[in-house]
């Protein structure tokens, strides 16, 4: 039996939710699978991905052959090399702690680049923001200018025919 890592979509029209499973290849998009290893919300900057790292690692080192999105997904959440690891410890490359230690420090290294994302998009977000407000400011002002000589107009008019009643 193949199996293969995947997507399943779930969700509703237009804002898709897909769990990342491993199933037998010759199922169903959407059909029975043999375990849910997690889920990918691509509808957040940056998308939400909950991955049993582990669980993948144990089924990639049974043979299991991942679609080339659940490729690109374990390979972000770092499956594909601690699997590449674990394969180094077996061949006696490395010791299970200096493996364990080079992931780490992957993922630190990761999760510092994925917070530089976040704080960036919250930059711009703020920045545009501020350009809207200001840019808002000015088209106010600008109809105040606008409806100002109007009302001094007015006001001198009805002085003048006060004036002229006096």
């Amino acid at each position: 039996m193949a199996v293969k890592l995947r997507l399943q979509r779930h969700g509703k029209k237009g804002k898709p939710l897909y769990w990342i499973v491993a199933a037998d290849a010759r199922s169903k998009r959407d059909g029975k699978f043999l375990e849910k290893l997690g889920l990918y919300n691509p509808n957040h900057n940056p998308a939400i991905i909950e991955l049993d790292v582990d669980g993948a690692v144990k089924w990639l080192q049974n043979g299991a052959q991942p679609t080339d999105t659940a490729r690109a997904i374990l390979s972000y959440k770092g499956a594909l090399l601690k699997n590449h690891l674990a394969g180094g410890v077996k061949k006696g490359a490395l010791t299970e702690e200096e493996a364990e230690k080079k992931f780490q420090a992957w993922l630190d290294e990761k999760a510092a680049k994925v917070e530089a994302k976040k704080d960036g998009l919250s930059k711009a977000d703020a920045e545009a923001k501020a350009k809207a407000l200001e840019a808002e400011k000015a088209v106010n002002e600008a109809r105040i200018a606008a409806a100002a000589p109007v009302v001094e107009e007015e006001v001198a008019e009805e002085t003048e025919a006060s004036n002229e009643e006096e």
